[in-house]
């Protein structure tokens, strides 16, 4: 577990616990990795704050099929990468659809709404603009963070306080070799069954395939993806674009040739390592 993980100030996201019920901890694997956090009864954010700020918040929203929370490649190196551009980072441990919980399909989305909404509510004690609040997802966290910039409206909860009045709605989104198509060929199988169960209504589909739900009000959106990426083909992010497109909302692409899947900020020596300081010039513009 990285030291920067464990010093991280924790912000719990539901004071009373989380809503719903039927959480139940699921057996793991002696040598499993403690990187790749599982029985998540209370979510967490993760503060990593910048030596100096420059206004802006930005959530971390990890992938993991919905079965973990990669805390490390998309958690901890893109807190360190976008920190020291001066943003105050959040890295969000939301709770795992297929570990107990009712409404499995709304239990990851009504964690990425309070995260929003706690981030703006701690914008005067952390020192940045509770309206330039952006948002990245990774992988299945990339499904969630569509999931989030189609549905940030959504009543997938019961407001518990203040908080729960403010804006849900991320100023910027970026998704990262993300899912967003929950049915084959494009989908990756395990992160749909984990969301979904194993036979979902057709209903249920549409209602979590993010590209169906973009609107005027979907905010900008940076898409980012390997085309040798085996487990969730780049085919997801054109269907994101092109839903955006269709929207005419704001958007930009960027593909690579090579860098498979999981890559987090990326290697050093590689191209895709790129793109977070893409992704900053592209902030810029969108939350100046």
């Amino acid at each position: 577990m990285p030291r920067a993980w464990i010093d991280a100030e924790q912000i719990p996201l539901w004071p009373n616990g989380a809503p719903g019920g039927g959480y139940t901890a699921r057996a793991v694997p002696t040598d499993w990795p403690d990187i790749m956090v599982r029985n998540i009864e209370t979510p967490m954010l993760r503060v990593f704050r910048p030596e100096k700020s420059n206004g802006r918040a930005l959530l971390s929203i990890p992938g993991g099929a919905y079965t973990f929370v990669s805390i490390l490649n998309e958690g901890v190196d893109v807190a360190r990468a976008m920190s020291a551009r001066g943003y105050t980072v959040f890295v969000l441990t939301y709770r795992l659809p297929d570990e107990g919980w009712a409404k499995r399909e709304d239990v990851p989305l009504q964690d990425a709404q309070r995260a929003i909404r706690v981030i703006r509510a701690n914008a005067a004690r952390y020192g940045y603009d509770p309206a330039k609040v952006a948002a990245v997802g990774f992988s299945a966290g990339g499904h969630l963070g569509a999931t989030l910039a189609t549905g940030f409206a959504e009543q997938v909860y019961a407001p518990r306080d203040a908080t729960d009045a403010l804006d849900a709605r991320p100023a910027a989104m970026a998704l990262i070799y993300p899912v967003i198509s929950v049915t084959a060929p494009e989908t990756h199988g395990e992160s749909a069954m984990r969301l979904l169960g194993t036979t979902p209504s057709a209903e249920l589909i549409f209602k979590r395939s993010p590209a169906q739900h973009v609107t005027v009000q979907t905010p900008p959106v940076f898409l980012v993806h390997a085309l040798d990426d085996k487990a969730v083909p780049a085919e997801n992010s054109m269907i994101m674009l092109r839903a955006l497109q269709a929207a005419n909302r704001p958007v930009e692409l960027h593909l690579f040739e090579a860098g498979n899947h999981g890559f987090g900020v990326g290697r050093p020596d590689t191209p895709v390592s790129h793109w977070p300081a893409l992704f900053a010039v592209w902030l810029d513009r969108h939350m100046a």
